[in-house]
């Protein structure tokens, strides 16, 4: 069974910045570090995440979250794949710890990261199919039919292509581990709308072709277990919330001398609808 607090490893991606309502005189952070300067902040920030990686290893997980920390400061704000994979071995940290609140946190903030290089990625497929398409329609020429036969029959993949997959497959294998712990955490901090986001990952996790057999026996069985988890915090909460607002009434309607229990909820079966009764006795015993 795989372990999902398991820090994983890495390559470097790079994904652009969003400055949207920053103005950049302002601003002492660049857009975009030179290369050379990128390189050698990005090989700084690998090292002290190894360093956590071995602190992990070790069983020193506050240590192990200050050097992944240090090594998230260090890494160029816009390469969200790299902090991304940091973010979720923070979060795996705080699993060990059972400090489910931070780990809920440090899970959403990698899934947020990927989902921002998801959306520049599709982006720069999309500016790069467009380049293409008006490049094959300025280069098309009229192929014989016996050129046509002669062609072979499947295009080998190109190394962008193959990058790109490499890429996806990359972000997908983050995505279901930030996932996986994230689900964890709001399943063991409990309540009715950490339950229903856990199941919510749960169900997004079911969906995703690259889990391990380990994992998805896991969403699995939390996907049988946590509808009737969730069902049972929700009346809870619901019948608490109802209590406070009762409370509330009856200090509102008792210089009247009346209570909450001088009204009654009555249900018309027909229709399903709810009339309100007035009672000056109160509820029939």
């Amino acid at each position: 069974m795989t372990d999902p607090s398991k820090a994983p490893e890495s390559e470097p991606m790079k994904a652009e910045v969003d400055t949207e309502g920053q103005d950049p005189e302002d601003s002492t952070i660049p857009e975009k570090f030179p290369p050379e300067e990128e390189a050698s902040l990005l090989e700084e920030s690998n090292d002290k995440k190894s360093q956590a990686n071995s602190l992990f290893a070790s069983a020193q997980y506050e240590n192990a979250i200050t050097k992944y920390e240090e090594a998230t400061s260090i890494c160029p704000h816009y390469l969200d794949y790299e902090l991304a994979v940091l973010k979720s071995n923070i979060a795996a940290c705080y699993l060990k710890l059972e400090q489910w609140k931070e780990a809920i946190k440090a899970a959403t903030d990698s899934i947020d990261g990927l989902d921002r290089l998801g959306k520049t990625e599709a982006n720069q497929k999309e500016r790069e199919e467009k380049q293409q398409n008006e490049e094959d329609g300025i280069e098309e020429e009229i192929v014989s039919s016996g050129a046509q036969k002669s062609a072979p029959a499947a295009i080998e993949e190109t190394i962008a292509e193959a990058t790109r997959r490499k890429r996806h497959e990359d972000i997908l294998r983050i995505r279901a581990k930030a996932l996986m712990r994230r689900a964890r955490a709001k399943s063991e901090l409990g309540g009715w709308s950490n339950l229903a986001g856990a199941e919510e990952d749960y169900k997004v996790l079911s969906a995703m072709a690259n889990l391990s057999h380990g994992d998805k026996k896991i969403v699995q069985t939390q996907l049988r277990t946590l509808p009737p988890r969730t069902k049972a915090a929700q009346e809870k909460e619901m019948s608490e919330m109802w209590g406070k607002l009762k409370d509330l009434g009856n200090g509102i309607l008792k210089p009247f001398g009346l209570s909450t229990d001088n009204f009654q909820m009555v249900k018309d079966e027909k229709t399903g609808g709810y009339s309100m009764n007035f009672s000056q006795n109160g509820p029939a015993q």
